[in-house]
């Protein structure tokens, strides 16, 4: 039989990159304080990394050694674990439509649950708790566009809009115009006005 850290390490194995452990997975093992010394004994051992109050992920292991896993496969992992709906942030997707050329600093991810922070190697991800109807659409490209016109404001929103209706695909476009009911007023006004000219 497996001791408490080979089980934990052997499910963190099984994972697909990025996949997220909770000790409270394990409690079938043991009490609560030993399964907690375990996943604190593997993290020491770098053979788990913590990357928030009772989430870890394994490091990923290549022939140029251990490094974490990617923030996105482990912010999905996290979004799934909790039920939650986790997106990109209006700047990285105004980046990825071509609104700016504006890289973000930081990676920032917008959430349906609670705001915290990830810790994943030397890199620190904000995950932050936003508005269901920045969520409405999901990670599909007119959710994005959402997300990027709240981040670029009612000041760029003609402009972004018009860059938007050049380049989402239609269907996306149809789905942002179909959606204004559920946006913010400015918003809803720009995409109504900006598919009047379509």
């Amino acid at each position: 039989m497996d001791t408490v850290p080979q089980a934990i390490l052997k499910q963190a194995q099984s994972l697909p990159e990025g996949g997220v452990l909770s000790p409270k997975e394990f409690l079938h093992l043991g009490s609560r304080a030993a399964i907690d010394q375990a996943f604190s004994r593997l993290s020491k051992e770098g053979k788990l990394l913590r990357v928030a109050r009772g989430a870890y992920v394994a490091p990923v292991y290549s022939r140029f050694g251990a490094r974490a896993p990617s923030s996105e496969k482990v912010i999905q992992a996290l979004g799934e674990q909790n039920g939650e709906v986790v997106v990109p942030h209006g700047a990285s997707s105004a980046n990825v439509l071509g609104l700016t050329r504006q890289v973000p600093i930081r990676e920032v991810y917008l959430t349906s649950g609670k705001t915290r922070q990830l810790t994943l190697g030397h890199s620190t991800i904000l995950v932050k708790h936003a508005p269901r109807w920045m969520m409405a659409l999901g990670s599909r490209p007119a959710g994005a566009a959402v997300r990027a016109l709240a981040w670029m404001g009612p000041t760029h929103v003609s402009k972004s809009l018009a860059t938007l209706r050049r380049t989402l695909p239609s269907s996306e476009w149809q789905t942002l115009t179909n959606a204004r009911a559920g946006l913010p007023g400015w918003m809803a006004q720009a995409i109504g006005k900006e598919a009047m000219h379509g």
